[in-house]
């Protein structure tokens, strides 16, 4: 196994951590936002994401403190278009899943060969980013 390079895995995971907790603020807004007949269970989703976006910034925030690091106090930038459909907040989700997927696929290769806990926990957060992206995208199925 080759040396875990601690300060490249701890930028990132910051950024992680900072992804994960403007998903927490994104979300909660989503789940107020929500209109419409089909409303009840879409807050649900959108509170249950919302959760998920704190735990998963917990687990990492935990994973850094572990390797030394300090926690950012900040939360990503989060782009909004303003529009509340439906449509345009599961669009907007799909876009920071993408996003998140990215982040934790870019945090295995950091770690590969470097970390095994690391790397497991990288794998099974793209496992779980991956299922959000299939959910979005077949709830977004009857808008094309």
């Amino acid at each position: 196994m080759r040396e875990l390079d601690r300060e490249k895995t701890n930028k990132l995971l910051n950024t992680i951590m900072e992804y994960e907790l403007a998903g927490v603020v994104r979300y909660t807004h989503y789940s107020l936002m929500v209109t419409g007949p089909h409303r009840i269970p879409i807050v649900q989703f959108f509170q249950q994401q919302a959760n998920e976006s704190l735990l998963h910034a917990q687990q990492v925030g935990e994973i850094l403190t572990g390797l030394e690091g300090h926690p950012s106090l900040s939360i990503a930038t989060m782009e909004e278009t303003n529009e509340h459909s439906l449509h345009a907040i599961l669009l907007e989700s799909l876009n920071h899943e993408k996003k998140a997927l990215d982040l934790y696929k870019e945090l295995l290769e950091v770690v590969e060969n470097a970390s095994i806990y690391i790397e497991e926990f990288a794998r099974g957060m793209i496992g779980q980013e991956e299922v959000h992206n299939i959910e979005l995208k077949k709830m977004l199925r009857d808008y094309v």
